[in-house]
Formats: structure tokens, C-alpha cells, sequence
């Protein structure tokens, strides 16, 4: 696809102090979201209205280290807030989400280049595109990118951007991570896709950049959680990573079933008869309910775990198997309202759909997947019979 639109760096503004918790502020910016759903899904990205609105409530300074103003938070608030907000707009509540888990790798540089990602303060918007692409080379004092980096979600309201990519080191290569300032890079117009269209997950394009040492760190200190800044900085990421994605979706989800049950509670059927008396609406309605109690009882444990400094190998096995079942579940309760919904859930204008189609593209992030998730957790529940018996 042509990349159509260049997108200009935000100017970096002033923001109120953040609510005393991240729910709170949450709370407040929800009529702001919901106002907005509509057009930022028209749009393919936040207006920056609403991207403000995310800073203001402190998604972007949550994980943000608490030596360079921010909160430190904790993973049980971080998921409170993102479902609540996911219940206003899933595309709103996406980019939340991605501001603040950004605060985890830029915890993760040196102190130089922490320093630098939080010259303007702990509410910079940070966005990023995990999968290594592109091309460094490396020169004195870092590395230089040439190259294209898909899917940054919230890009185009973002003042720096996280991009993953193979470097050179020593005969071989590492999976790192590079900060890149707005300045540095264009923002392509590529993203068209059904769900979450609110995102603006569109390509960010290198030439010739240079990369200081300490804007760069390796992946493999991320997936062990080295940073040491605040304890939610020491959780391995891959048991938290899904979070991240699950519960934008737990909170759309959520919106789902309520708008569902309105539009069922007083609708009559052609023979007179009131629809939700029959049986496969009770049904639907009963089991749609337990699964996302179950699913918000996943996100409370893994979440908690974290918290608690949970971060060995079972810790670190179920929360990847949890993450990915409780995506199967989300999608099941849309599918089947969507499905139960008629004519009506189906316009082009129903809140209902384009719950359905935010729902199951979410749930088809890479960390919700289930096949590499079982694997993980199938070799640490085996490892138990593996030591040889007396």
C-alpha cells in the first residue's frame, strides 16, 4: 500500500497532575472516549483531544519510572483502568494501553537515555512496533536504521516511538530495542484494517537515523525484567505482555453484553411472545456473563502475581496459557451476542459490530495466541517428571 500521508510530530504539552490512581482517572476521561469512538474509528487514529484525555487520566506516566516523575504503578490498576476504558472504545483504550506499558522498556535503557525520553516529563506518549524489521548497522557510539516498522499503534500522537530490530553484536546479531524521537522518522498511511481501526497502527519510516548506545537496549533484559527501577519494572515481560492486549478487549466485551441485553430486555418476538424467554437468550446471556467473570479473574491473578513478585517458570507458563484462553473466551461471548444480536447488531452503524470486529482482532495479537502459549506451558509442567526417580 502507497504510503499516502505524512504525519508531523505533536508538540509536547504541559499536563495536569495525574488522579491519585489510574481507575480514577479512567473514570474520568470515559464520556470524553465514548463521545469520540465514532470519529477516532472514522479517522483510523486519535484526534488529539482524546489523546490528551489518555495522558491527563496518566496511562502514559503510569509505568513510567518514579525517578523521572512517575507513578511506578501496578499491574492490578493498569488492568482496572484499561478495561474500564475499553468499555468507552476499544481503539481508545488499545493506545492507553500501549502508552503506558512503553513506560516498561524505557525503564529498561541506561540512565542517559531514560533521561532523554523524559526531558518533557513522565506524560510523554511513547508508541511502538515490537517485531524486528528494518536495518541497522553499526557505527561509533550506536547503530544507524534504514528501514519500515509496522503496527505502532497511537504513532500519530506519540513524541517518541520503540522499534525492535536485529543489530549486529560481535559475530552475530541480538534482538534490541531502539528509541527513536519523533523528528526522525515519517508515519505512513497504512492502516485499513476491520477492528480497531481507532489506533492509527500505521508504518513508521527510517532513513539513515542515528541511534545513540543508550537509546538501545537488548530484548533478552526486557523478557527478564533487569531494569530494577520500580518492582513493576522487574516482572519478565512475557508475564504481562498479554495484558495488554487482553484487556481492551475484556472492557469492549463487557459494553458488548450490556448493549446486548438492553436491545433483548424488552423486544418481542413475531408471535407476541417476550425474546428474553427463550431459552437461547437466558442461555447466551448466563454463559456470556460467566466467561467474562472468568476472564476478569484471570487478568486479577496474573496481574496480582506480578504485583507480588510472582515471576518464576510457573508463574511465567500460566500467565501465557491464561492469556491466550481468556482471548478464546472474549471472542466467544462477542460471536455469540453478534450472532444473537439479528439485523439490527449488524448495520454499519451498530455499536455491537464494531465491538465484534475490535474484540477479534484483538484477541489475534501475537502474545493471545494459543498454539506457542501451550507449548511454553506444556515444556515446564513435563520439566516436573523429568528428574529421575530413587
Amino acid at each position: 500500500m502507497s504510503a499516502a500521508r505524512v504525519e508531523e510530530a505533536p508538540a509536547v504539552i504541559a499536563r495536569r497532575p495525574a488522579p491519585r490512581s489510574l481507575t480514577e482517572g479512567a473514570r474520568h476521561v470515559l464520556t470524553a472516549v465514548a463521545d469520540s469512538a465514532e470519529a477516532v474509528e472514522a479517522a483510523r487514529s486519535l484526534d488529539v483531544t482524546t489523546a490528551d484525555a489518555l495522558s491527563d487520566a496518566g496511562f502514559a506516566r503510569h509505568f513510567v519510572p518514579t525517578a523521572h516523575g512517575g507513578t511506578g504503578g501496578t499491574y492490578r490498576d493498569f488492568c482496572d483502568a484499561v478495561a474500564l476504558l475499553g468499555e468507552a472504545g476499544a481503539s481508545a483504550a488499545w493506545c492507553a494501553s500501549v502508552y503506558a506499558a512503553m513506560g516498561i522498556l524505557g525503564a529498561h535503557l541506561p540512565e542517559r537515555g531514560r533521561a532523554e525520553l523524559w526531558r518533557a516529563g513522565p506524560d510523554t506518549r511513547i508508541a511502538g512496533s515490537f517485531a524486528p524489521a528494518g536495518h541497522v548497522e553499526s557505527v561509533p557510539g550506536g547503530w544507524r536504521l534504514n528501514g519500515e516498522w509496522a503496527f505502532a499503534s497511537g504513532v500519530g500522537s506519540a513524541e517518541w516511538t520503540f522499534l525492535g530490530a536485529m543489530a549486529p553484536a560481535g559475530d552475530g546479531r541480538q534482538y534490541r530495542f531502539f528509541a527513536v524521537p519523533r523528528g526522525a522518522y515519517r508515519v505512513l498511511d497504512t492502516w485499513h484494517n476491520v477492528g480497531l481501526r481507532g489506533t492509527g497502527s500505521n508504518t513508521v519510516a527510517l532513513r539513515d537515523v542515528l541511534v545513540p548506545e543508550h537509546r538501545s537496549f537488548a530484548q533478552s533484559a526486557l523478557m527478564a525484567g533487569t531494569a530494577g527501577a520500580d518492582p513493576c519494572h522487574a516482572a519478565p515481560y512475557k508475564t504481562v505482555n498479554g495484558l495488554n492486549f487482553l484487556t481492551p478487549a475484556l472492557g469492549a466485551a463487557r459494553a458488548g453484553l450490556r448493549l446486548w441485553s438492553a436491545g433483548v430486555a424488552h423486544k418481542r418476538e413475531v408471535t407476541g411472545g417476550a425474546t428474553r424467554d427463550r431459552g437461547s437468550i437466558r442461555e447466551a446471556l448466563a454463559r456470556s456473563a460467566a466467561e467474562l467473570d472468568l476472564v476478569e479473574m484471570v487478568v486479577a491473578r496474573a496481574a496480582g502475581a506480578a504485583d507480588a513478585g510472582e515471576h518464576d517458570g510457573p508463574h511465567l507458563a500460566r500467565a501465557q496459557r491464561d492469556f491466550a484462553v481468556a482471548a478464546e473466551l472474549l471472542t466467544a461471548v462477542v460471536d455469540r451476542l453478534f450472532r444473537l444480536g439479528g439485523a439490527r447488531g449488524q448495520t454499519e452503524d451498530s455499536a455491537l459490530q464494531r465491538i465484534w470486529r475490535d474484540v477479534n482482532c484483538a484477541a489475534g495479537h501475537a502474545s493471545l495466541q494459543f498454539d506457542p502459549a501451550a507449548a511454553a506451558y506444556a515444556r515446564q509442567a513435563f520439566a516436573a517428571f523429568d528428574t529421575p526417580r530413587p
